[in-house]
C-alpha cells in the first residue's frame, strides 16, 4: 500500500511540470490623452503668478494665450502644448524661459455619440478612452432587436467623415463565440465618434 502511494506522489509530481502555469494577464498599453475641443488645460509658467490660468479648448481646438497668441492645440500632448508656448515666450525673456506646465484639468471635450437600438442613446463624456463595447454599455447595453454584427461608427477626419464597420455579435453571446473576438475586432472609439446599433 505505502509502495502504491510512492508511485502515485512519484506520478503526481513528474506531471507537475507538464500543468500550464496560470497565465499573466496582458498588460493594457494605454495611449497618451491628446488635447479635445471643450477639454479643461491648466497652464503655469512657473514664477510668473500672472501667467497661470485655466483655460477652456474652443470649439475649432485652439485656445489665446498672453504673449504667445493663438495656440493650436487640437490632438495635441500637453507636452507638446508646453513645447509651443515656450517657443512663444522666447522673445519676451533674455535668458532661459521658465518651465511651462500644462497639465488636462477636465477631459470633458472627449466626447462621444450612441444611436439606435440601444435602451438609452444619448452623448457621454466617460472621462477616459472606451472602446465600442464600453461605449455602447454607456447606452444601457443592446435592446433585444439590436444586430450587433452590423454597428457603424460614424468618424470625423479633417472635414470628411468615415465610417468603420465592426461584427461584435459573439462579444455578446459570450461561451465559445466570444472566443473568435480578439482586440482587433474592436475597434476603440475617438472623441465625436457617433456610435450606431441597427
Amino acid at each position: 500500500m505505502a509502495l502504491l502511494l510512492t508511485i502515485a506522489l512519484a506520478a503526481s509530481a513528474a506531471g507537475a511540470p507538464d500543468q500550464a502555469a496560470p497565465s499573466q494577464p496582458a498588460q493594457q498599453v494605454l495611449r497618451p490623452y491628446t488635447i479635445n475641443p471643450g477639454d479643461d488645460i491648466e497652464v503655469y509658467v512657473w514664477g510668473e503668478e500672472r501667467l497661470q490660468r485655466t483655460i477652456r479648448i474652443l470649439p475649432d481646438g485652439t485656445f489665446s494665450f498672453p504673449l504667445v497668441g493663438k495656440v493650436n492645440a487640437l490632438g495635441q500632448l500637453p507636452t507638446q502644448i508646453e513645447d509651443t508656448i515656450t517657443k512663444g515666450l522666447a522673445s519676451q525673456y533674455r535668458g532661459q524661459v521658465p518651465q511651462v506646465t500644462v497639465s488636462v484639468r477636465s477631459p470633458s471635450g472627449f466626447q462621444f455619440t450612441v444611436a439606435g437600438k440601444v435602451k438609452s442613446p444619448g452623448t457621454f463624456t466617460p472621462g477616459r478612452y472606451v472602446n465600442l463595447l464600453e461605449a455602447i454599455s454607456y447606452a444601457g447595453g443592446p435592446d433585444e432587436f439590436a444586430s450587433l454584427d452590423g454597428v457603424t461608427i460614424i468618424r470625423k477626419s479633417g472635414n470628411n467623415l468615415v465610417t468603420v464597420r465592426a461584427k461584435i455579435g459573439a462579444a455578446y453571446k459570450g461561451g465559445s463565440a466570444a472566443k473568435e473576438i480578439s482586440a482587433s475586432a474592436i475597434p476603440q472609439v475617438e472623441s465625436g465618434d457617433t456610435v450606431i446599433v441597427p
